[in-house]
């Protein structure tokens, strides 16, 4: 969420394999974000309301938030000087973790994960990560790296128990741009896979396109379509990370309509390939489930 690691298109800048976190104060942000990474954040006074795959989230100080951020994210409303600290954990990181296989698909495809409860541990430990991350010596940067991941774990364990009782909510819309916006992104989540136009969504909307397109930049900062192409992005991700699909199948079932757009598109935003990016992303135990597939269907 730190402005520093974005262009003006919301657009990671950094390296998409580095570990990294970091205190500043929060703000309403004024594009939104995509990048590879699954972002972790922290409040520590006031709230936030995120707009994050079709909903409003809005979330308390002192409950930890972890979402996958290939998908396009924003916050929309933040109580003023309140101070936030944003863990962003490489997806490679993310993938080699031992958690519930449901969870990390859920995860991937939209799941919004809340602390359920405020935890004056996570608070503090929070905060010595990121002093001491601040120091700057590399060993003790790794160990923070590596407790990081377990507080990750057990934020995914407590979330997955006690689903149905999260303490975010979705907030009441302020504005017809953020509830257009709201409504927008909704339906591109769920029709993605469809060949989609503006004219078509604002039909769907029941709103003008012109009127959804100025709706989306005063809050999203990017276009409806640059959106859809983002989400259809982040669903190809998903999948090439999942399942052992072909890339042209898909190509086609995110809308993408060939092999050869996607692949443009896809090198164009990433800088990779998506059969690169395929390969850099392969962990020890989801390679030996592969194999272990491989070997059971011959």
């Amino acid at each position: 969420m730190a402005e520093d690691h974005f262009n003006r298109s919301g657009e990671w800048t950094g390296s998409p394999r580095s570990f990294l976190i970091e205190r500043h104060t929060a703000d309403a942000m004024s594009a939104a974000h995509w990048h590879d990474h699954v972002e972790i954040n922290l409040l520590f006074d006031g709230a936030m309301t995120y707009l994050f795959n079709g909903r409003q989230e809005r979330v308390e100080a002192g409950r930890l938030v972890l979402f996958w951020a290939a998908i396009p994210h924003q916050t929309i409303l933040v109580t003023p000087d309140a101070p936030l600290i944003c863990i962003y954990l490489p997806l490679c990181d993310f993938l080699a973790l031992s958690i519930d296989k449901k969870a990390r698909q859920a995860i991937m495809q939209g799941t919004f994960v809340v602390e359920p409860r405020r935890q004056e541990t996570t608070l503090l430990s929070a905060s010595t990560w990121a002093e001491e991350w601040g120091r700057g010596d590399p060993l003790r940067r790794q160990l923070i790296a590596d407790e990081a991941k377990l507080r990750v774990r057990r934020l995914i364990l407590d979330h997955t128990e006690d689903q149905g009782s999260s303490i975010a909510a979705a907030a009441t819309p302020i504005s017809p741009a953020i509830r257009h916006s709201e409504v927008l992104t909704d339906l591109i989540n769920r029709h993605f896979s469809e060949q989609l136009s503006l004219t078509e969504l604002g039909k769907r909307a029941n709103v003008h396109p012109t009127t959804a397109n100025r709706a989306f930049r005063d809050v999203l900062g990017i276009s409806v379509m640059e959106y859809l192409t983002r989400y259809r992005l982040a669903r190809a991700m998903q999948r090439l990370v999942e399942t052992e699909d072909s890339i042209l199948e898909i190509a086609l079932d995110c809308g993408f309509g060939s092999s050869s757009r996607f692949y443009d598109v896809f090198k164009q935003r990433t800088g990779t390939t998506p059969r690169q990016f395929r390969s850099s992303l392969e962990v020890p135990h989801l390679a030996d489930q592969a194999l272990t597939r491989r070997t059971f269907h011959t």
